[in-house]
């Protein structure tokens, strides 16, 4: 099984990157959505589905099915030998934690949206703003933890 592992690690780290580029962009790109949800719509007017359906379909077609490609290549690559992981490195769980972070947010993104839906969306575009910072931080950890083994 290792000797597969390694056979295959090239396309298994590249389906993980790119499954990471995707994800990280509806990572940024939904709370953005909600700012001008917030700021340039109300429950019911005209414009309130056209904005459901992009944060659905950002949500269903690109960023669950990312996420979850992010952690099926990324548990595939932890043991994998070439990528010098390990339960017993720092990084592995500094990376693990803020991915666990990052699956949080996204969650959480999918709970607002569920908000929008019901008409009951309770945050301000800034508050919006803000949370689209989050993903920023977190990436940084991971990369950093990642490339510099820290």
């Amino acid at each position: 099984m290792i000797d597969l592992l390694a056979l295959l690690y090239p396309w298994t780290k590249s389906l993980h990157i790119l499954a990471v580029i995707a994800w990280m962009a509806g990572l940024f790109y939904m709370p953005r959505l909600f700012v001008y949800h917030t700021e340039r719509s109300t429950p019911g007017d005209a414009i309130d589905p056209v904005f459901q359906t992009m944060e659905e379909k950002l949500l269903r077609l690109i960023m669950n099915p990312s996420m979850i490609v992010t952690w099926i290549f990324g548990i595939v690559l932890l043991f994998t030998p070439q990528t010098g992981a390990g339960w017993d490195v720092l990084w592995v769980w500094t990376k693990l934690a803020a991915v666990g972070a990052m699956t949080w947010f996204h969650m959480w993104l999918a709970a607002r949206r569920r908000d929008f839906v019901a008409g009951a969306n309770t945050l301000t575009g800034r508050q919006h703003r803000m949370m689209n910072e989050v993903p920023t931080v977190l990436l940084v950890i991971i990369v950093l933890s990642v490339v510099v083994k820290w």
